[in-house]
């Protein structure tokens, strides 16, 4: 029987890679902190709990032990990575996609804005970005390659789902659990970005574990294949919460409750280029999007956030409703002040199609 080892394991996708593990005859291990032990992982799955982030500790209880497969998820992973050189024949691991150039800061580039889709092969950031932790990232994948040549690296966009550490979902959420009449949106909710329901992301890991020929030693960006707009999801939370608001939309820079929404101060779209993964990995959503973000809207329900609590100051979303009220009210004033603007020829949307008109005379 093959052996694998799963550092995490316990978090919103771990359970997934091991249960898929574990289908597929391994005979699974899991290193942790032991912290956060789940009822999804079955008695038969053997715990190592350490420090992942120590990697002393982390030589000194898996006591030099080898594998078939490691999949690392969670810890210091340039670490983990020169600690199982020559222990693993098969090394996936998972990364962050913040390792593209501009990804964090896209207002910086030129033309402003991450160009859509993000081409798979874009250049990545320098030893010049201002973000050290992005800087290691591409230094991570680097020492992930030269200690494993053959390995699969995994790039995860932010999750959405169950059992998640800070779920950026819960702004719009809990707004519709509130009943709110209405609900304030950047720029239309126009804004797209990559994430990954967490069943989904776990099955490209497990399709990167089953080692396809073509993606050996390569990088892949995981992602659903089916994206929403911000105010496309912010309608399918309502609907499954059987809630009707007026999405209204105000300029980003004017309206600060949407931050939280897009989690960036820039509302440019970070569209993730997939294809590669769909080819080499034969990723497909295993779980329609329209569906997951369902599921993860009923799973906040039956498990909401305190109010005020931990999680939500780190979302650093104050729920200040008296405040969005008040901006509700200047844009309806404002709203109806430009509709008394009078035009001469009113503007039209230009025809669907270009060629010339035929004159009806000539027959």
């Amino acid at each position: 029987m093959q052996t694998a080892l799963v550092i995490g394991g316990t978090g919103p996708t771990g359970p997934y890679v091991v249960n898929g593990l574990l289908e597929r005859g391994f005979r699974v291990t899991i290193l942790h902190t032991g912290r956060h032990e789940t009822s999804l992982i079955g008695p038969e799955v053997e715990h190592i709990h350490t420090d992942p982030f120590d990697i002393e500790r982390t030589d000194h209880d898996l006591r030099a032990r080898s594998f078939d497969l490691a999949v690392v998820m969670y810890g210091r992973l340039r670490d983990l990575s020169r600690l199982l050189q020559g222990r693993v024949s098969h090394f996936v691991s998972i990364g962050g996609v913040g390792v593209y150039q501009g990804f964090a800061n896209p207002d910086d580039l030129f033309p402003v804005g991450m160009p859509v889709p993000l081409p798979h092969q874009s250049g990545l950031v320098g030893d010049d970005e201002i973000f050290g932790k992005l800087r290691r990232i591409r230094e991570t994948e680097e020492v992930v390659f030269s200690t494993h040549p053959d390995a699969i690296h995994l790039r995860y966009p932010q999750l959405y789902g169950p059992r998640q550490l800070l779920p950026r979902e819960w702004p719009i959420v809990r707004r519709a659990i509130d009943r709110r009449p209405f609900l304030i949106v950047p720029d239309g909710g126009l804004t797209v970005k990559s994430q990954a329901w967490v069943e989904n992301a776990a099955h490209a890991t497990l399709l990167a574990c089953d080692r396809p020929d073509g993606a050996i030693g390569n990088v892949y960006n995981v992602a659903d294949e089916q994206l929403f707009t911000i105010h496309q999801i912010a309608e399918i939370v309502a609907d499954e919460l059987d809630h009707e608001w007026e999405v209204v939309s105000l300029p980003y820079s004017a309206a600060p409750s949407t931050r939280p929404m897009l989690t960036s101060w820039s509302n440019s779209h970070r569209i993730l280029d997939i294809g590669p993964t769909i080819r080499d990995l034969g990723y497909r959503d295993v779980v329609k999007p329209d569906t997951a973000w369902r599921l993860a809207t009923r799973w906040l329900v039956d498990n909401p956030l305190e109010h005020g609590g931990e999680v939500e100051q780190r979302l650093d979303d104050p729920f200040e409703y008296v405040s969005e009220d008040r901006q509700y009210e200047i844009w309806q004033r404002y709203q109806k002040e430009l509709s008394t603007v009078t035009w001469s020829k009113e503007p039209g949307y230009s025809s669907a199609y270009v060629g010339r008109t035929p004159n009806p005379a000539r027959g």
